[in-house]
């Protein structure tokens, strides 16, 4: 579009505004009929700045980017290949989860049965998971009762 055109558009959308906002004045009152100016100068100030012709390329640019991906098969093989990897993330998270807990079972189905419960947590030294009290760790576990000597010195136990 040439600049003419551009003045034209901006013309237009500036009578439509102030038909609107005479409508507003006479119906709404000042208040919408003062909101209706400030809308019926917009366009010939976006005209002015230049603003209108940027706007018009920007949909321009939008509408090409839009009509590309609706009509390339290539996006839609890289959607499609987007899709199968966040459900491949789900399926790995599950399936860890899964194997953790195995992996917990089995460790507690080697444990002997007449150390019960108690002997389960101070025998897995190195597990994370193993909740313990500050007397179950500093008389089980020889590793951490050095931590446990500088907490109680602190005053924190």
């Amino acid at each position: 579009m040439d600049n003419m055109s551009w003045g034209a558009l901006a013309l237009a959308l500036t009578v439509l505004a102030g038909i609107w906002t005479w409508y507003a004045f006479r119906n709404r009152g000042v208040a919408s009929g003062v909101r209706g100016v400030a809308i019926t100068l917009l366009p010939i100030a976006a005209y002015l700045t230049h603003t209108l012709r940027m706007l018009g390329r920007v949909g321009s640019a939008v509408a090409a980017w839009a009509t590309g991906f609706v009509f390339s098969p290539a996006v839609w093989v890289g959607v499609a290949m987007g899709v199968v990897a966040i459900l491949l993330f789900v399926v790995s998270g599950k399936l860890s989860g899964r194997d953790e807990k195995k992996l917990a079972r089995s460790h507690a189905a080697r444990l002997p049965a007449a150390a019960g419960a108690a002997g389960a947590a101070g025998t897995r030294k190195g597990s994370a998971r193993t909740a313990r009290s500050g007397a179950d760790a500093v008389g089980d576990d020889d590793d951490f009762s050095d931590i446990q000597a500088i907490l109680k010195k602190h005053g924190i136990s």
